[in-house]
């Protein structure tokens, strides 16, 4: 079993370091920003870095005077990049309520290898640059007016009817439910080991089209960082219940809690005080039908059919749980992303395996992340989209996919859980050599993602690459 991640308290120098070493160890692995130059991410060797502290402070996470130096140099390398990235739309801009954490300036350090690789596949990106790629932001650095927009956009598509052929989904009453429903009844292919994180893109993508195209929505679907919201997630912007939130917590309700699949004493994640209906915010009235399929809170009525797709009339209910978030801070998602070179190793440790030994949060950043929101339909593993906020957590977690993948992106984009990384076949087909392992990690090219009324199937490895993926259809980058 792996090693805990949490650590005495203080631990040793900071979470991330440019410049002298915390602690007087030596870099571990250098990253080159461009041509020679690099800087180096002192990170602690794996086995020391499993003691970072949870509970750190944003504020300790990174030297502030540090940052401003890397992000110098990255805005004077810039215009080095391969390619013609005068105009480019990415740019990272320090929120100053949240100072950068170490996977943000990771992705800083990334980016210029992020432009070289597309620009050394110019021609094959389907006309995706990093000039014409939407970027998708946090939600606390929209401006409150693009968080508004967002919102009437999330409203809009639950005013919208159903397009789900009549009779087949009675209890999607609007299009928002169309999206439920597809989760619903693809849980099983949309969880399956190869499918999980490129078919969830797909989902995430299909939904941020439906609001920009069918409710006029003119930005890209914002997603949530754990970290800036984990010491305080209820009063966070998130979930302040002001009219710029994806509504506040629920009232209280008594519950035993979150039981997960983890042997004790982890099977469990206590209730954060809330569980109840959510009464504030733009979603204060909203009507969840689909489900339950599940349920980690109680008191839910059942639904008339025993699939869960009948209409089941009843109010968003949450418990925003800081328990649960602690389990996704920035040392577990960092360490998701670089302490694990393989895809099953990444794919493991986003699912909480191996179990961390001795961890008190060990349950990896897709768990943990969904139970943040938690009640009812977002603590349900069947209807969790029904909760606006889900989408906002399957985006962080695609974020964290796409940093991971471009880390090595060559030996990386097309990594798929389970078959490895994964050549694309011979012209001509999968051929007949290489015997019956080689020829079954080929048919993955085959793997056809189907979502039925969401969007339509596609090839499974079409969806791996998000910068001219899909025919050119994804074409995003995230700040």
């Amino acid at each position: 079993m792996s090693k805990s991640m949490a650590g005495g308290e203080g631990g040793e120098g900071g979470l991330l370091d440019f410049g002298v070493p915390a602690g007087g160890v030596e870099p571990t692995w250098p990253w080159a920003i461009n041509r020679g130059l690099s800087f180096s991410f002192l990170l602690k060797p794996p086995t020391a870095r499993h003691q970072l502290l949870p509970r750190v402070q944003p504020s300790n996470l990174v030297d502030m005077t540090s940052v401003k130096t890397l992000l110098s140099l990255f805005a004077l390398l810039a215009v080095t990049w391969a390619g013609p990235v005068e105009r480019r739309k990415w740019e990272f801009k320090p929120n100053p309520n949240y100072p950068p954490d170490a996977v943000d300036m990771l992705l800083v350090a990334t980016m210029p290898k992020v432009a070289v690789w597309v620009a050394r596949r110019a021609g094959s990106t389907n006309n995706c640059t990093l000039e014409n790629a939407a970027v998708r932001k946090e939600w606390s650095d929209l401006t409150p007016d693009e968080r508004r927009e967002y919102i009437r956009a999330v409203l809009c598509l639950q005013s919208k009817p159903s397009l789900v052929p009549e009779g087949q989904v009675p209890g999607a009453l609007s299009r928002f439910d169309d999206f439920v429903a597809t989760h619903m009844i693809l849980t099983a292919t949309l969880h399956s080991e190869p499918n999980l994180l490129a078919a969830h893109r797909y989902y995430i993508w299909a939904y941020e089209k439906a609001l920009r195209e069918e409710c006029g929505y003119t930005g890209y679907q914002p997603y949530m960082n754990y970290e800036r919201y984990a010491d305080d997630p209820i009063h966070s912007p998130l979930f302040d219940g002001s009219d710029t939130s994806l509504g506040g917590n629920g009232e209280p309700h008594e519950y035993p809690g979150i039981y997960t699949p983890f042997p004790a004493p982890y099977d469990l994640i206590p209730p954060a005080g809330g569980g109840g209906c959510v009464t504030t915010g733009p979603f204060k009235d909203m009507v969840v039908s689909l489900g339950p399929g599940s349920t980690v809170v109680q008191d839910i009525p059942p639904n008339p059919r025993r699939d869960g797709l009948g209409s089941n009339p009843r109010c968003l209910r949450r418990d925003v749980n800081k328990f649960s978030a602690a389990g996704a801070r920035v040392n577990y998602t960092l360490s998701t992303i670089v302490d694990n070179p393989t895809i099953d190793g990444f794919y493991g440790r986003y699912l909480g395996q191996p179990l961390l030994e001795g961890d008190p949060y060990p349950w990896g950043i897709h768990i943990a992340g969904h139970y943040i929101i938690g009640g009812d339909p977002g603590g349900d593993f069947y209807a969790s989209p029904g909760d606006p906020a889900f989408y906002l957590h399957h985006a962080m977690l695609d974020r964290v996919w796409w940093i991971w993948q471009m880390q090595d992106p060559d030996n990386r984009v097309n990594a798929v859980p389970g078959y490895g990384n994964v050549a694309p076949p011979p012209p001509g087909g999968h051929g007949g050599h290489g015997g019956h392992k080689k020829q079954k990690r080929q048919s993955i090219w085959d793997e056809v993602v189907d979502l039925g009324w969401t969007a339509p199937p596609a090839k499974l490895m079409d969806l791996n690459e998000q910068l001219g993926g899909l025919g050119g259809e994804f074409c995003y980058v995230y700040a």
